[in-house]
């Protein structure tokens, strides 16, 4: 090969770097073919934490379909050489799958711990067990599933230009609630699936063969409880991703006033969505909001 055409390569650390911004790239393909709720609220966001919240949910979302698609005789195999892999890429600076390489940056980046995946992957143990949950098994479910999780994105919110750093409590707490409300919002939408695919019951004492409109009532006001307790925090975060945060909210909500006006036998038997217009609608909304309002 000629000395003009030979490809020249870069030291190693900044192919490296090159390396990182590829396995982002990738992380981010997940996001796009499975959320646009959550797609549109990572539009919103600058590039740089958009990129970590893509690689959060790119990861989260890879240990969800081991569970929930997968389903495999080896699927707690799978799972849990996904959680070592992960792990590795968390302390170590190159992983070859590209999701779990993606996530090892933002987690290095904004101090993503073991603390908040370790819980997260033993939910998605549990799943590929547990069918039928108590008040117990419920609230460390939804702890590792969803509340961590929000804690990770909240890392990404705070710290992607400052560096790791402690999260503040109060925030740590709203965002928990919200990753709490978000997953039992799913939960409803999905009793279905959850039951007739899967054959689990996440809501103890609630089945789709018995479930009544008041119940549907009291999962629907724990819901909002969250969300309420969660919108308290969003002054700590920065401008946009407090309106990022806020259009996902405002879905959420718009998903439960759906799921409440729904009859209980109908919920069992059908998936509730938001028209994606509606999804931007409320993105473009927030944003010339929070626009108008710095301009004051």
């Amino acid at each position: 090969m000629s000395g003009s055409r030979r490809r020249v390569i870069s030291d190693n650390e900044t192919s490296l770097v090159q390396f990182d911004d590829a396995a982002q790239a990738a992380a981010a393909q997940v996001i796009r073919r499975y959320s646009t709720s959550f797609g549109v609220g990572a539009r919103m966001l600058p590039r740089p934490m958009r990129r970590h919240i893509e690689s959060v949910y790119a990861m989260v979302r890879i240990a969800d379909e081991v569970v929930d698609t997968y389903r495999g005789n080896d699927a707690g195999r799978v799972l849990d050489a996904f959680e070592t892999t992960v792990t590795e890429a968390m302390t170590g600076r190159f992983s070859t799958d590209v999701v779990a390489h993606a996530f090892g940056v933002t987690a290095r980046a904004v101090g993503i711990t073991t603390n908040m995946t370790e819980p997260f992957f033993a939910s998605m143990r549990a799943d590929l067990t547990l069918t039928l949950h108590d008040d117990e098994s419920f609230a460390r479910y939804v702890y590792g599933s969803a509340e961590v999780v929000g804690e990770m994105c909240l890392a990404v919110f705070l710290n992607t230009d400052s560096g790791p750093a402690p999260l503040p409590s109060d925030a740590s707490a709203g965002a928990r609630r919200l990753g709490a409300a978000y997953q039992k919002v799913n939960f409803l939408r999905d009793l279905a699936t959850d039951a007739g695919e899967l054959g689990r019951s996440y809501f103890p004492g609630v089945t789709t063969d018995t479930l009544t409109n008041a119940q549907v009532e009291e999962l629907v006001a724990d819901c909002r409880t969250d969300i309420a307790a969660a919108r308290e925090s969003l002054p700590v975060l920065p401008r946009r991703a407090a309106v990022a945060v806020s259009t996902t909210i405002d879905i959420y909500t718009r998903l439960l006033d759906t799921i409440a006006d729904t009859d209980a036998t109908d919920l069992v038997s059908r998936r509730v969505r938001v028209p994606n217009t509606t999804k931007m609608v409320f993105a473009v909304r927030n944003t010339w909001e929070s626009r108008r309002a710095g301009e004051s």
